[in-house]
């Protein structure tokens, strides 16, 4: 027969067993790559036993902020929302990686900021896509469609873009190809003891 174990003990090892979790926010321009290095991420840190959600900012617009427009403070509202599930998840364990514009930088400082009164990890990348590379690349045809007069607020191009002053890591995603992109971005994680 085994000894009950003191409920102390229990809670020592839960800790010791404890996977912290993290915000990982990829801002950038509209097609600077956010998205494609995310999901390329999310593969590499699931192959090593990661629990990992991507909060994707179209789906994140079709579920959670249905019927916010794309003004200055709807924008907001959406970060902020979106801030709160990611803050949520990682104090739970699980890397989240959120590739969310977010142009404004008082937006995303408030989500440092709610991150920080947790005490839960938050790492700012700036995918620093140039503009006219995403032009090119143009995965959604917004470039298109605001060169043709058809929409207008594309973030970067009639609508401002607040770049990151001091973010944890840029990349240049036109000098790199994904798979690099996403290794510097795991060798930060890894270095900061989150992945």
């Amino acid at each position: 027969m085994t000894a009950p174990r003191h409920p102390h003990q229990e809670t020592e090892n839960a800790e010791e067993t404890h996977v912290s979790g993290a915000t990982v926010w990829l801002t950038g321009l509209p097609s600077a790559g956010k998205t494609t290095i995310a999901y390329e991420l999310a593969g590499r840190l699931r192959a090593d036993g990661h629990r990992v959600e991507v909060l994707d900012g179209d789906e994140i617009r079709e579920f959670l902020s249905a019927g916010l427009g794309f003004d200055r403070a709807d924008r907001h509202t959406n970060v902020q929302r979106i801030g709160f599930v990611a803050e949520l998840l990682a104090r739970n364990g699980v890397l989240v990686l959120v590739p969310v514009i977010a142009p404004y930088a008082d937006s995303r400082t408030a989500v440092r900021e709610r991150h920080a009164k947790t005490d839960t990890a938050y790492v700012e990348v700036h995918v620093a896509t140039p503009v006219d590379v995403c032009a090119v690349r143009d995965v959604k045809g917004l470039y298109a469609k605001q060169a043709a007069g058809e929409i207008s607020g594309l973030t970067g191009v009639d609508d401002p873009y607040e770049e990151p002053t001091a973010p944890d890591l840029r990349i240049e995603s036109q000098d790199q190809s994904v798979q690099e992109s996403a290794a510097a971005l795991h060798a930060l994680l890894t270095e900061r003891g989150l992945a």
